[in-house]
């Protein structure tokens, strides 16, 4: 069963230059991309996620602002990432409960292993705690 883990991105360029980071396809992402979602402008009183997934993995990016994640295993293992560097995103598996706080200036860039498909999600803890066999 794989594990909430950073992956670091290539960081191609210079301060006076400016950075870029790059994806190839069978490069870093352990999955094919099905779908690519941002999110924005979220408040900072706001913690999103607050699910699991029974298939779709995910790749979370930080492309601006903070974003704190939490992930939760089944075997109850809490894990704290704090995503805040363009280049590093954070693989979260489908058994992986997850919640994400951003700062007010926070772009998430995710890669997803699937299309949107609402029963996928797990979206009460005690569903997942059934589902997952967590303690």
């Amino acid at each position: 069963m794989q594990k909430p883990h950073l992956i670091e991105f290539p960081k191609l360029g210079a301060p006076d230059i400016g950075y870029i980071s790059v994806e190839e396809v069978q490069g870093l992402v352990p999955f094919p991309i099905e779908r690519i979602f941002w999110t924005y402008f979220t408040p900072e009183s706001i913690v999103r996620g607050r699910h699991a997934h029974h298939a779709t993995e995910q790749i979370l990016i930080a492309v601006a602002g903070r974003i704190i994640v939490t992930t939760e295993m089944p075997d109850g293992e809490l894990m704290t990432f704090v995503l805040e560097s363009p280049h590093v995103g954070l693989y979260v598996p489908p058994n992986a409960w997850h919640t994400m706080q951003y700062s007010h200036t926070a772009v998430q860039l995710v890669f997803a292993s699937t299309r949107y498909n609402e029963e996928d999600y797990i979206r009460k803890r005690e569903n997942f705690l059934q589902v997952w066999g967590s303690k």
